[in-house]
């Protein structure tokens, strides 16, 4: 639309409808272009107008282009919804993909490619075939791209039909811009399809190479992409084709000049002789340089991409360091991909002008620049040997400031320079001390105690400097304490005199009688036990030489680092992600019936199967007695040695099975037996040595509950009962306050032949585990009589169901026309019924999947059922169900943004209607 057609935006009236159905039946061309407008701009500002979809094909009879590309644009968007009465359009198009006007050609193929009906698809191939061999290029170019579109909707038609064979033809065309759309819609099938579909060949490299020179810049992209995966026979073959893309530097457009520089990077692998590898090398500098001067969004891109060239080819830009130095109007995110690639290019050449850069950036007012500045600093002494002693004099300056923030950022890598060249620099401990006060952040101060630590024998005041961070000990976070603790013990080992003695004794009382970590007190037992059994054996393990540190700024793994470069100039190379892991390449179905089918042959049950594997933890649901009992002897049963007694912890259990939170005891009165269905059995008596534990997951006023049932089928009383939860989808875990997590409920002695029951507040989001949604919820459980038992339970969705999950029909509405239809999924579930329609409503809303609408289908005598619902974090799920009343197997439909859940609603709405 032209500018002045804004007027049709403004239009507030009331029963406009019928007068648009009306203008659009007018014999007035003008009044029925005019019409056709205002229906185009009530469509795009969100209002539905589909009921005029009659009388707006009816205006497809025109010879006015701007009214046919409007009814094709109102086409495209409501086709889906109305595939019946779109058919009524596939005359139209036939007969204008044989207009005489190549754009009216052009438009009927482009405009049937892009309604996604099946339907409408069979009539889409022979006006496809024609197109694709078409007089006229702009014809051809656009009939290419619709194979890439045809080839989404249905492939065997396409493959049947033979327009793979035709796309390929069409890389031999005369035209370059046709050349280039037949490479784009290659490499969008290739991306789609498991089986090879197109390959570079001698022949078609020779005219990818002619059309490269004539076509567009986008063009100019898709064949750079193409060629970059091209295997090149030898190293002469590699010459020519890099010969013919190095022009591309040149191009005004990046996008070009990447493509580029990916290509010639693959191709230089190849490539034996050095002179050319360094005359490319040469040549790739400038443009890149060049790049660096554009604005920040393209600049950030751009030293993404320079950030992996770098690694694998330094020698690119050795000499363009200077470009990399910082603007003091750079944006931070520049700035600190700037100095990355500065480390990564700081030389024994050039380092004295990097350390004046970083210098005065570790002056500047941004916190966060200036820290990483700090840093850079430590790296560059780490990188490079001879320049360390320099590096160390630049942070002794910035600590003589006395900025807080510089100071214990200083602190921090100098300590990574001390591990990376022992016993060198220890003469600057002494300043470094004199800023122990200062000293705030976890990270320093765990830094400067680890230094202290080291380096105890050579500072006369040790004991002294580690009692000043003692008498915080039980506040200071778990990376301090660990440190503290390990420092006291070298300390002591080197120093055995009174003090450190004291000191010693002091810690360790600390760390095993004072502590929840789990972690703190492990180390602190050990180092107990190696002390006052064999203070040599302590001193070969605490005192041990320990591997120097080497240079990470080459951070990215070779493997991973190749896959990145073949992706240069495509969201990869700025994630430095694999595109896998942030692109689907799942086609989404077109219709709901392929659904089913798939859901039926178990094709779509991957991401959200509960019986996929958690890779935290490889145990089985209930070992043998002999499996955990190993872990629960290698508590200290006394304490050893001249050492004072501690008497053993009965919670003194680390990470078992690769847990994050420790198992710890469950604090509150037992709840009374739960009226209702007997909980699942999740570990049988047999598996647990006599005690039989059942439970499930419930939901109680808003809270999540997880309800447990102990059975004591021993002889013996049990007593002390923990629990430990692994990582799942939803990060449950158990409520309870910071401190070691410790629950809020209780089990209380179990005598022989006795049951006890309670329900245990549960959290969510606290401990999630990575990869696709899954059911599975393992349990580690165990008490003070017998060892751990770890169980696998399975997560009821129906429990996380919200109470806030109600919509006005209105929203519903929307909300399903908002998600695109390959968000819909559905699924016979053939256990579940519905009985009476008012009484299946009523049960429904009880585990909050609320009721909206409902309608009987009269030719099947199906009543269907619209319902919503809402599971953390504020995941929407819209419910169609269809059922005979009094039959089994239910057909669920499930609309959510959130597809890889539908498994587990299925799973958990046939829970609720069995």
């Amino acid at each position: 639309m032209s500018g002045h057609d804004s007027k049709y935006f403004t239009t507030t009236k009331k029963g406009e409808i019928h007068e648009l159905k009306e203008e659009l039946n007018s014999q007035y061309k003008d009044k029925k272009k005019d019409a056709v407008k205002k229906v185009i701009a009530a469509m795009t500002v969100g209002k539905d107008v589909s009921m005029l979809f009659t009388d707006v094909v009816n205006c497809m009879q025109t010879e006015n282009l701007e009214l046919k590309k409007l009814v094709y644009l109102y086409l495209i968007n409501y086709a889906k919804s109305q595939p019946d009465l779109a058919i009524l359009a596939v005359n139209t198009f036939v007969k204008d993909s044989q207009d005489p006007n190549p754009l009216i050609r052009a438009l009927a193929v482009r405009t049937m490619g892009c309604i996604r009906v099946d339907k409408i698809t069979e009539y889409l191939c022979d006006p496809l075939q024609r197109c694709l061999k078409d007089e006229d290029p702009y014809v051809r170019k656009t009939a290419a791209i619709c194979v890439a579109k045809l080839y989404d909707i249905n492939a065997e038609l396409v493959e049947d039909r033979g327009f793979l064979e035709t796309l390929k033809d069409l890389i031999s065309d005369s035209n370059p811009m046709v050349v280039a759309n037949a490479i784009a819609a290659l490499a969008e099938i290739q991306e789609s399809s498991s089986n090879l579909i197109f390959e570079i060949t001698n022949h078609t490299l020779f005219k990818l190479l002619t059309a490269l020179n004539e076509c567009t810049e986008w063009g100019q992209v898709f064949i750079l992409d193409a060629l970059s995966k091209y295997k090149a026979k030898d190293a002469r073959d590699a010459e020519n084709i890099v010969e013919r893309v190095t022009p591309r530097l040149q191009h005004a457009n990046c996008a070009v000049v990447l493509s580029a520089v990916k290509v010639i990077l693959q191709q230089m692998e190849l490539i034996t002789s050095t002179d050319v590898v360094r005359n490319l090398c040469k040549k790739m500098a400038p443009p890149l340089v060049t790049l660096i001067s554009a604005e920040p969004e393209i600049q950030y891109v751009v030293l993404r991409n320079i950030n992996l060239i770098v690694q694998r080819r330094p020698s690119i830009l050795a000499h363009e360091i200077k470009v990399f130095f910082c603007k003091y109007n750079d944006p931070i995110y520049v700035k600190m991909e700037k100095l990355e690639i500065m480390i990564k290019l700081a030389s024994d050449r050039n380092i004295d002008q990097v350390l004046l850069e970083f210098k005065e950036y570790a002056t500047e007012v941004d916190v966060d620049f200036v820290r990483k500045a700090v840093r850079a600093i430590g790296r560059c002494a780490i990188k490079l040997e001879r320049a360390a002693e320099r590096c160390i004099s630049v942070l002794l300056e910035l600590i003589k400031l006395k900025v807080n923030y510089v100071v214990q950022e200083a602190i921090i890598v100098i300590k990574d320079i001390f591990r990376r060249y022992p016993n060198m620099y220890e003469s600057i401990i002494a300043t470094l001390c004199e800023n122990l006060d200062t000293l705030d952040e976890p990270e320093a101060k765990a830094s400067m105690i680890w230094i202290i630590g080291e380096y105890a024998e050579r500072i006369d005041n040790a004991d002294e400097l580690l009692e000043s961070f003692l008498e915080s000990f039980p506040e200071e976070t778990a990376q301090v304490q660990l440190q503290l603790l390990t420092a006291a013990v070298k300390l002591f080992l080197k120093k055995p005199t009174e003090g450190p003695q004291q000191m010693i004794q002091v810690v360790l009382n600390n760390a095993t009688q004072e502590t929840d970590n789990p972690d703190l007190r492990d180390r602190a037992y050990i180092y107990w036990r190696l002390l006052s059994t064999d203070p040599e054996a302590a001193k070969d393990v605490v005192l041990a030489e320990k591997p120097t540190i080497n240079d990470d700024s080459n951070m990215l793994d070779p493997s991973l680092l190749d896959e990145l470069l073949a992706n240069i100039a495509t969201l990869a190379s700025v994630y430095h992600k694999p595109p896998d892991a942030f692109v689907s390449r799942v086609r989404p179905s077109t219709t709901r019936n392929e659904e089913d089918e798939e859901y039926e042959n178990g094709q779509d049950a991957g991401p959200g199967d509960s019986s996929a594997p958690i890779p935290e933890t490889t145990t089985t649901a209930a070992p043998t007695a002999s499996t955990p009992s190993s872990t629960a002897s290698a508590r200290p049963s006394s304490q050893p040695g001249p050492l004072p007694p501690v008497a053993p912890v009965a919670d003194l259990l680390g990470d078992l099975i690769g847990l994050d939170n420790a198992l710890v005891p469950v604090s509150q009165p037992a709840t009374p037996a739960p009226s209702g269905p007997p909980l699942p059995v999740l570990l049988p008596a047999s598996a647990g040595q006599g005690l039989q534990i059942s439970g499930m997951l419930v939901r109680r006023d808003g809270q999540i509950f997880y309800s447990l049932q102990f059975d004591n089928n021993t002889q013996t009383p049990l007593e002390n009962f923990m629990i430990q939860f692994n990582k799942n989808t939803f990060g449950l875990a158990a409520a309870g306050p910071l401190q070691a997590h410790m629950f809020l409920l209780q089990v209380p002695m179990l005598q022989p032949g006795g049951v006890a029951n309670t329900l245990l507040p549960m959290v969510l989001f606290q401990n999630v585990a990575p990869g696709p949604p899954s059911a599975l919820l393992q349990v580690a459980v165990k008490n003070n009589q017998q060892p751990v038992w770890y169980f696998n339970d399975k997560i009821q969705l129906q429990a996380l169901f919200v109470e806030d999950g109600r919509m006005e029909r209105t929203t519903f509405l929307e909300t399903w026309k908002g998600l695109p239809d390959s968000h819909e999924v559905s699924k016979e579930l053939p256990n579940a019924v519905i009985n009476n329609v008012d009484q299946t409503i009523e049960k429904l809303a009880s585990t909050n999947l609320f009721f909206i609408a409902r309608r009987l289908l009269k030719d099947t005598n199906q009543e269907v059922l619209y319902l919503s619902g809402k599971v953390p974090p504020s995941i929407p799920f819209l419910v169609e169900l269809t059922a005979v009343i009094g039959f089994p197997n239910v057909k669920c439909a499930v609309k959510t943004p959130s597809l890889e859940m539908a498994p587990l609603f299925f799973e958990a709405i046939e829970a609720i209607l069995k």
